[in-house]
């Protein structure tokens, strides 16, 4: 996949499809559009692509960060597993934000993208105050000789899977109702980082910590079954999200994994932590004696876990 970001002057040379949209999350709604997109694209011959925007609209024109799903990173590795040739961060700023639907399409979409197939869901909104709709794209197809592919709203019980729906599973941590939205289990990507070593040192559990960026929409904090990737390998793993209030300080919020079938340092790898199953939220223990005999039950419970599945704890 190659991979444009930050810039307002590239040419894409191939004809493409082209969906649009923040894909936040990657659900199985944004899973459907790419379907769609792959599906044009074997169908004309056409290269594929995705545009979004490097920093979500939102944010600029609200003037406050948006917390995300998936950060720009995590997205960039999701979609590359998709198969798509381009994906475009588009830099977002208040010359875009004024720009007119119809020159978008024309300048962007058609020019810059070299879009010959333009994929987008009922509810998309593009243009100035996203005047731009699904019946202004199929009416521009028409003039400018496109063609407009308008896929209906992946929906979960009557109700439309959306990253606002997603988000509503993750503040109540059922993470397997949000892994079903998903279409894959939510993830936390990052480089380990050293902690307190309190985990080595002084409860006997050593843990790879990852510290998320601000923009990252964590799920409710507690403890939470993990399987964890590192490089080529997979682990299963007993993961903290929060601050670890029985530890005395400021800690900031932390993804802190306890790994069940590894021994060896993981600092300074990248790794992925999906989340499986919340085993209880964060509490705040009277001692480090109390909160290491709860690790060993969380341990034992992430085992039975995964015994109950019929996998082994590797």
């Amino acid at each position: 996949m190659e991979y444009i970001t930050g810039k307002k002057e590239f040419q894409i040379p191939e004809p493409t499809v082209v969906t649009i949209g923040k894909f936040d999350g990657r659900h199985r709604g944004h899973q459907k559009l790419m379907a769609e997109v792959r599906r044009l694209g074997e169908q004309y011959g056409y290269k594929t692509g995705v545009f979004t925007f490097a920093t979500a609209p939102g944010a600029v024109v609200g003037g406050a960060p948006l917390k995300v799903i998936t950060t720009n990173e995590e997205r960039r590795a999701n979609l590359a597993k998709t198969g798509i040739d381009y994906l475009v961060e588009y830099p977002f700023d208040s010359q875009v934000s004024h720009m007119d639907p119809e020159e978008f399409v024309r300048v962007i979409l058609m020019g810059r993208m070299n879009g010959r197939a333009i994929v987008a869901g009922t509810d998309c909104g593009f243009g100035y105050k996203r005047a731009g709709n699904a019946e202004l794209l199929k009416a521009l197809a028409v003039k400018y000789g496109f063609t407009a592919e308008i896929i209906e709203k992946e929906q979960d019980c009557c109700r439309d899977i959306s990253s606002t729906y997603v988000k509503e599973m993750l503040d109540k941590g059922c993470m397997e109702k949000a892994n079903e939205l998903l279409g894959q289990p939510y993830a936390v990507h990052g480089t380990v980082v050293h902690g307190k070593g309190m985990g080595d040192r002084k409860l006997g559990f050593p843990t790879a910590n990852l510290i998320p960026p601000p923009e990252k929409y964590l799920p409710a904090f507690g403890v939470y079954v993990s399987r964890v990737t590192a490089g080529d390998k997979t682990y299963s793993g007993v993961t903290n999200i929060g601050r670890k209030p029985t530890i005395e300080g400021d800690n900031p919020v932390g993804v802190e994994t306890f790994l069940l079938d590894y021994h060896g340092d993981l600092y300074g790898q990248y790794i992925e932590v999906c989340l499986l199953k919340q085993l209880r939220p964060e509490k705040k223990f009277a001692s480090l004696e109390e909160l290491k005999a709860q690790i060993g039950r969380d341990k034992a419970n992430a085992a039975a876990y995964w015994k109950s599945c019929g996998e082994s704890e590797s």
